[in-house]
């Protein structure tokens, strides 16, 4: 049932017969298919680079003890399981625009030619927002974040031994986590533009909104930790604020146009 109503959102509005819902399921398969494969060529094209992948990933490090700037690796297949990690992840940084242009052919098949040529800008928007998270992320969060718990381990009298594995996790999931995040005006506006979210509602339910917000934070931070999660809930929070007064300045526009008409 939820299924068929996510469905009828795909209706072409002019047309005089419902497409099957067996269509609609055909094509959810072939979007799968085509996202699969192009996220598996990305990431064969990453792991041929992973020396130079997992280069970039400990750069931070270099800001730390040269004591910790060797990572254990306690598993035997670490070097090539950790490697295909890598590369998933960076696949998906590399893929990005085209999965999201796949998402949005599937999702919204029924745009007008205005909207159709609109597209193809919006996903290099998205594209550009990904990135400026990820590199925000790696260059300015990372090294303080990964120092902060060096030090902190240090103050304990312990002494810091960390292993590939956990370090490639938590590297990879804050990045691409705090990329992700930075997708949140692009999805807003989207709502907002197809009537799906008003600038009173957003206004009214900012509370509501902020809760969920941590909440989403906290499950991206690789750490419980109450640092990491206002390092990404913070922003998301500065994002989500934005999107309330660009939803004004559409409404307003929307609203002198229809005057005007």
């Amino acid at each position: 049932m939820a299924l068929r109503n996510f469905f009828k959102f795909r209706e072409i509005p002019d047309s005089e017969t419902a497409k099957p819902f067996i269509d609609h399921l055909e094509d959810l398969r072939w979007t799968v298919v085509k996202m699969a494969i192009t996220l598996f060529a990305a990431m064969i094209v990453c792991f041929a680079f992973r020396t130079t992948l997992t280069h970039i990933m400990q750069r931070p490090l270099s800001l730390l003890d040269p004591k910790i700037r060797t990572l254990q690796s306690l598993g035997i297949t670490d070097s090539f399981t950790i490697s295909f990690s890598l590369a998933f992840y960076a696949g998906i940084v590399l893929s990005f625009p085209l999965l999201v242009y796949f998402i949005a052919e599937f999702v919204l098949p029924a745009l007008t030619a205005v909207e159709k040529r609109l597209l193809l800008p919006a996903i290099g928007v998205s594209f550009a927002l990904f990135l400026v998270g990820v590199f925000a992320c790696y260059y300015l969060l990372l090294p303080k974040t990964i120092g902060f718990f060096f030090r902190d381990a240090e103050s304990l009298g312990w002494v810091p031994n960390w292993t590939v594995r956990e370090y490639y996790s938590f590297v990879t999931r804050f990045t691409i986590g705090f990329g992700l995040a930075f997708e949140l005006p692009i999805v807003v506006l989207a709502l907002v533009r197809f009537g799906l979210l008003t600038y009173d509602f957003m206004k009214n339910t900012r509370p509501y909104a902020v809760v969920l917000i941590f909440v989403l934070a906290a499950i991206i931070t690789p750490t419980p930790d109450i640092l990491t999660l206002m390092a990404m809930g913070f922003p998301m929070y500065l994002l989500y604020e934005s999107c309330i007064w660009i939803a004004w300045l559409m409404q307003r526009k929307a609203a002198r146009v229809s005057i005007d008409g």
